[in-house]
């Protein structure tokens, strides 16, 4: 079976902007597209709970299976319209959705979902809801997943200035990886490489560093040069392995998300290892998926 780009698609926006992310991702890998909506099927305005639950109303159940077909169907027609090589299928899954989404996700890579906007507490600024359901699987998968933010179109990559000509020959803009030397995790570099590849596009590495205790602003030079030494001996072998690829290295004292979310501002995708202990996910990615205004790639170890 091909390696396919599998989308969790509702009808809402943010999962219309991840499956046009979805398709332009298939294109790049030459694979397929998977589209998939996950549900419990209760009845309308039933609670997903378990016992105690009255039974589905067969009426109400038929009526949401040809809702959710007619989701999946205009989802597929919206995708190859302008794409009509592009292979798209779609499924329909009766499990509750993270379940459902970690096993289509097994099948294929990445697992692509979408995630909306929504104004901060104090009204300063716009931050990024990512639902029980997708933090469940970005924890879990065993694969990428990607959250696409609402609004977001694969032609929000191409810009004047970026490195190299995708195969249309458009401008795409960069890919930014963030990366620890001391815990480089495997899957998000090779991850972010590719991606950079398949794009021509610039990868910048970026590496945010702290002062130890008892270290003064007076080593901020000699910690930076050791940073970009161990930043650089990691990169070696990825380099080696992709030497199209032209990769640029930014180091500096700072806190590691609001360093990530700076460098990405204007970048086509963000990577970042998913971090923390097994099903969990670490705090800089939380941060980074709440701030971070570009799809970001969340990648297990």
């Amino acid at each position: 079976m091909p390696r396919t780009v599998t989308v969790g698609v509702d009808g809402s926006p943010e999962s219309l902007a991840a499956a046009d992310w979805a398709a332009r991702e298939a294109e790049l890998w030459s694979r397929p597209v998977r589209l998939v909506h996950a549900g419990s099927w209760q009845p309308f305005g039933a609670t997903a709970g378990g016992g105690g639950a009255r039974a589905a109303d067969p009426e109400a159940e038929a009526a949401r299976r040809r809702w959710t077909q007619k989701v999946l169907r205009e989802t597929a027609e919206r995708l190859t319209t302008h794409r009509p090589g592009l292979r798209v299928s779609f499924e329909q899954v009766r499990e509750v959705p993270a379940p459902a989404l970690l096993e289509a996700a097994s099948r294929g890579c990445p697992l692509v979902l979408g995630s909306r906007t929504v104004e901060s507490a104090d009204g300063h600024e716009d931050v990024w809801t990512v639902g029980p359901v997708a933090l469940t699987v970005v924890a879990r998968a065993r694969g990428p997943v990607v959250l696409v933010r609402v609004g977001t179109s694969p032609e929000d990559e191409r810009a004047d200035g970026a490195v190299g000509p995708s195969w249309a020959g458009a401008w795409h803009r960069d890919v930014v990886l963030g990366l620890d030397p001391a815990r480089a995790a495997a899957g998000a570099v090779a991850f972010a490489f590719g991606e950079a590849a398949r794009r021509r596009a610039r990868l910048k590495v970026v590496h945010a560093w702290r002062r130890p205790p008892g270290v003064g602003p007076e080593q901020d030079r000699a910690l930076d040069e050791e940073a970009r030494r161990a930043l650089r001996e990691a990169l070696a072998p990825w380099r080696e392995r992709h030497p199209a690829v032209r990769v640029t290295a930014r180091t500096g004292f700072g806190a590691v998300a609001a360093r990530l979310v700076d460098e990405a501002a204007e970048a086509a995708l963000l990577v970042v290892g998913r971090g923390g202990a097994a099903g969990r996910i670490g705090g800089v990615t939380r941060t980074v998926l709440r701030h971070c205004a570009v799809p970001v790639a969340v990648v297990p170890r």
